[in-house]
């Protein structure tokens, strides 16, 4: 999916309102239709073209409560981890290298 700049948005829906037809607008832009009403329909309901901010989800693990857990129980097992979070010791290992976390080596 291809983001298109505020501007351009503004200028293709400006067009629009001026009386040009969606395959018109849609040829002069290069920008496809549906885009187009999609802009327009944002444009309606909110009164601009700003771009919603992404969502952040965790599938599994929250790394900041991964975190929190480690900084009170700093040596906690995998497994442990895994109990408390519900899910695999995998996850756990995963979420870790993510947040770039490592365990502590013996000399």
């Amino acid at each position: 999916m291809t983001v298109y700049s505020k501007d351009l948005r503004e200028r293709a829906i400006k067009y629009i309102l001026d009386g040009h037809s969606y395959r018109e607008t849609s040829k002069v832009f290069n920008v496809g239709t549906y885009a187009l009403c999609r802009w327009k329909k944002m444009l309606d309901e909110q009164g601009d073209l700003q771009d919603k901010p992404r969502r952040k989800y965790f599938r599994k693990i929250d790394p900041k409560k991964l975190e929190d857990f480690l900084r009170e129980r700093p040596n906690a097992y995998l497994r442990e981890a895994a109990e408390i979070f519900g899910c695999s010791k995998a996850a756990v290992s995963k979420a870790l290298k993510r947040m770039n976390y490592t365990k502590k080596k013996r000399a």
